[in-house]
């Protein structure tokens, strides 16, 4: 039966994992119960799945169902630069249209970097993103493509390619210079395979030129750069042509005599003329931005800041040049001129705007500065020579000479050689830490008074200071919860101003005094110009920018941006005891052993067994085993029960090694070391016991030093009114010895990894949002349960995976300050949101005249232009002030 399609949606969705005709059939059927779904095709060959429905589908139900089914839709993160956007309603209109692309599954546009985040299926082709981005009148940027070209030798030659790129598709502009013999080639959607073919065709040859590692940061800030200059120029051009038109119509109101000289010398309608000519001038060259792209924006019935602009400008100038050409056209008592107004607005907001654009390039100086701590060359061994290279040379293994003073080019491991190394800059700790042979060093860092000889391990974007920039730049551009309800009122903001001026006209005009026209006129402009939205669609992202790179700058990495909103909303920290209290580096203490049996042989059956294990404390027991030069032997069978301890075969004998728990399982009676147990617990001690066969022979205990900053950490989250609580797999009496010397408020012992997520749930349900710190492979269940998770980076890899946060030190303060700059980057939002709506709400009823009938006030369109440029400044510099945040210093404290 033919199903009729003509007024229905259409989807396409990429299935992976179906094998056979069944998969298909149940993938059929599971799309086909979805609500509106009147058809679904399954292919098995193209693994592509089309659905009919007879409404607009969330694509991410559709995704939802197929992935109960058991099988998976593969997806791809993209993203964009857009261009051309000036407030939060072009934000609005480009995460609308980009949603609407069939495959999108979320969009998040961000006004302050100027990029777009989205998530869709691997199957959409990127052009019909651009397509939709310049639908809605916008462009879609990108990096430009630098090109190595041999062959040139005259001028002739330069033009020659310059012609021959221009012409491939997507080429906006090529620039090729003769002396350095390279090509820049700046457009959207370019192939740089294309771009070599064209010029190869036309008789050279061209290669894609070899870039440094860099992020996206520096051709931001370049573009940036380049946009403040010619907002520069045009303010300037605007000022020079403006004050004359400005001195000729305002100096004659406010000054008799000066009326009286233009009178004499150059008669009103003179000065109108001249007036005439310079704000024309105005508006077609520095002014024109606005109208290209208010104008087809108005067009396209989805206005933004420039059209409110070009409307308002227009309006003005079209009164005055009809008042000066036309003015029997006019009412009586109407004809005036206000070039002044058109002139000056445009020559405000320009000014505005080059303020706006140098600060926001301000926002994004934490990534440039990680981008510089990477050097640019390093010194490397070549045979029996040590040789420069550049960093965009250098390769795993390579062995690179770092001299006193140089900065570490890579990640690496010191093969000879002993120095101290300032690692402040990527982890934010003040003291330099000694490096000597087999230690790790840190892309990034500065070495300051030894020679090393390193083996990068590293390099590229694989390296520590790379990831750091990536993840810097993700947190930076993502968008917070709270940043909903803007898009929400920005999206009707502009619409609604323009009603809003509409209404004001016509209220005016039909109410006002005489010459009512006029007042209509000019309180109409007033309403326009007065609402720009630019300054709620910054509040938000600029405070993010400036935010996490101060974070970063001080050793805390937010992974995830919307953790910068929910860190302060925290009720309880959450700690792990072992390397996150403690330093993570136990040390045998005790022996206790049952009649019958020698310390030594019990030590050396319990290390032969740890030896195999990655755990700290079994490396405390091996290495207590190696000072007594005890011999390890073969150990078989070897079993790490999670949360519980080890099995193993030595000897021929069973060995278990864990804790109370494991030896409790197994029906031993754990009594007879009661008081051993209780002495260790009361001094902060871990016991292990150790069972073989099935009999229990011993306890052994290790002692994890508390890390010096822990206690003065654990004070200042008290000073944040939090509570603090430990989760460990720790002995209950050892855990309670530890959160007494710490003055922990609640205590968690004993727990598994998977007991420890629903040790989280407990607090979250007794207190509200946790946060939990830890550093371990077994907290990564905890740390994805928790509101927030903050990984220790000195952690595992697995454990800063399941973060949100992470610190590059392995100091628990990290962990009040973070709390305190998310606070702090919170309040400056709100204080921004709190600015650009009160701003709005209160100075648009008084732009529309509502203040006239009691106090004769009127704001005039100038006054209105003036406001509206500094309500951007003012909430990107009210940004700003983060970067001054300081860490919390704990030393107060003691």
């Amino acid at each position: 039966m033919q199903v009729e399609r003509t007024t229905q949606f259409q989807i396409h969705i990429p299935i992976e994992g179906m094998t056979c005709a069944s998969c298909v059939a149940r993938v059929e059927k599971a799309l086909k119960n979805i609500e509106g779904v009147t058809e679904a095709q399954v292919n098995l060959a193209t693994e592509k799945a089309t659905i009919y429905s007879s409404k607009k589908l969330a694509i991410t139900d559709l995704i939802e169902k197929i992935q109960k089914t058991g099988f998976d839709v593969p997806t791809k993160k993209i993203e964009l630069n857009i261009e051309g956007m000036t407030c939060a309603s072009c934000v609005a209109r480009v995460e609308k249209a980009l949603k609407k692309v069939d495959g999108v599954i979320s969009a998040r546009v961000n006004l302050a970097t100027e990029k777009a985040q989205l998530e869709t299926v691997n199957t959409l082709e990127p052009n019909l993103l651009t397509k939709a981005v310049e639908k809605a009148g916008f462009d879609i940027g990108s990096a430009p493509i630098y090109l190595n070209i041999s062959g040139m030798s005259c001028a002739s030659c330069v033009a020659r390619v310059e012609k021959a790129l221009s012409k491939v598709n997507g080429v906006k502009s090529a620039s090729v210079n003769l002396a350095n013999e390279q090509a820049v080639v700046l457009g959207q959607q370019l192939s740089a395979i294309d771009l070599i073919q064209a010029i190869e065709k036309a008789g050279f040859h061209a290669e894609l030129k070899p870039q440094e590692q860099s992020s996206d940061a520096i051709s931001q800030s370049n573009k940036r750069n380049q946009e403040a200059h010619e907002l520069k120029r045009d303010f300037y051009l605007a000022l020079f042509l403006a004050l004359p038109v400005f001195i000729l119509e305002m100096g004659s109101h406010l000054i008799p005599a000066f009326h009286h000289f233009i009178h004499t010398v150059t008669g009103n309608q003179n000065s109108w003329y001249i007036q005439f000519v310079l704000t024309t001038f105005i508006l077609l060259f520095p002014g024109r931005r606005f109208y290209q792209h208010g104008i087809p924006a108005l067009l396209r019935l989805a206005p933004d800041m420039n059209s409110l602009v070009s409307v308002g400008t227009f309006s003005a100038y079209s009164f005055s040049v009809v008042a000066t050409f036309f003015p029997t056209l006019l009412p009586a008592n109407t004809v005036h001129v206000y070039f002044e107004a058109a002139a000056v607005i445009i020559a405000l907001i320009l000014l505005g705007r080059y303020l706006e654009a140098k600060a926001k390039g301000k926002t994004s100086q934490a990534i440039q500065y990680l981008i510089g701590l990477q050097p640019k060359s390093a010194r490397i061994q070549q045979g029996h020579d040590w040789i420069d290279v550049a960093i965009q040379d250098l390769q795993k293994d390579m062995l690179i000479q770092i001299r006193p003073g140089e900065k570490v080019p890579v990640d690496g491991v010191v093969t000879e050689g002993q120095s101290y190394i300032d690692e402040s800059m990527i982890s934010g700790e003040p003291l330099a830490v000694a490096k000597k042979v087999d230690d790790q060093v840190v892309g990034g860092s500065l070495n300051q008074n030894g020679t090393l000889t390193i083996r990068a391990t590293h390099v590229g974007q694989d390296s520590v200071l790379a990831q750091i920039i990536q993840m810097v730049e993700q947190a930076q551009g993502a968008k917070l919860p709270i940043q909903t309800l803007v898009d929400k009122v920005t999206l009707w903001f502009v619409p609604a101003v323009m009603f809003c001026a509409l209404l004001t006209f016509i209220l005016w005009y039909l109410l006002g005094p005489v010459p009512s026209l006029t007042y209509a006129l000019v309180n109409a402009v007033a309403v326009l110009i007065i609402a720009c939205p630019c300054a709620m669609g910054l509040a938000t992202p600029t405070s993010i920018m400036v935010g996490t790179g101060r974070a970063a700058e001080l050793g805390i990495l937010f992974r995830k941006g919307d953790a910068l909103q929910r860190l302060q909303q925290s009720q309880v920290v959450a700690l792990d005891k072992t390397g996150t209290l403690t330093e993570g580096k136990p040390t045998l203490t005790d022996i206790y052993v049952l009649d019958g049996f020698n310390e030594n042989q019990v030590l050396q059956w319990v290390a032969s067994v740890e030896v195999k294990s990655e755990h700290p404390i079994a490396y405390a027991i091996v290495n207590a085993a190696r000072e007594r030069n005890i011999e390890l032997v073969n150990v078989e069978e070897f079993d790490s029960i999670t949360g519980l301890g080890i099995r193993a075969k030595s000897d021929e004998q069973i060995v278990w090694i864990g804790a109370e728990r494991l030896i409790q399982k197994n029906g031993l009676d754990t009594a007879i070391f009661k008081t051993q147990i209780h002495q260790l617990a009361q001094q902060g001690k871990t016991p292990i016991y150790i069972q073989i066969d099935q009999k229990l022979v011993g306890v052994i205990a290790v002692s994890d030093p508390i890390k010096p900053t822990t206690f003065t950490a654990i004070q200042a989250l008290h000073q944040q009114g939090l509570k603090v609580a430990m989760i460990t797999g720790d002995h209950a009496f050892t855990a309670q010895a530890v959160a007494k010397q710490l003055h922990i408020d609640h205590v968690i012992s004993e727990v598994s990894p998977q007991q420890k997520v629903e040790a989280i749930q407990q607090l979250q349900h007794q207190y509200g949002a946790v946060t939990f710190v830890g550093d371990g492979i077994n907290d990564a269940p905890a740390l994805a349960q928790a509101d927030v998770g903050i990984a220790i980076g000195t952690g595992t890899d697995i454990a800063i995976e399941a973060a949100d946060v992470v610190l590059m030190a392995g100091n628990l303060q990290l962990v009040a300050t973070g709390i305190a700059i998310s606070h702090a980057t919170m309040t400056n939002i709100k204080q921004n949101l709190f600015w650009a709506f009160v701003y709005n709400i209160a100075l648009i009823p008084i732009a529309a005249g509502v203040l006239y009938p009691f106090y004769g006030v009127l704001l005039s369109p100038i006054l209105a232009a003036a406001a509206m440029a500094l309500s951007s400044v003012f909430v990107i510099s009210n940004a700003l002030r983060l970067k001054k945040f300081k860490a919390i210093n704990t030393s107060e404290l003691v």
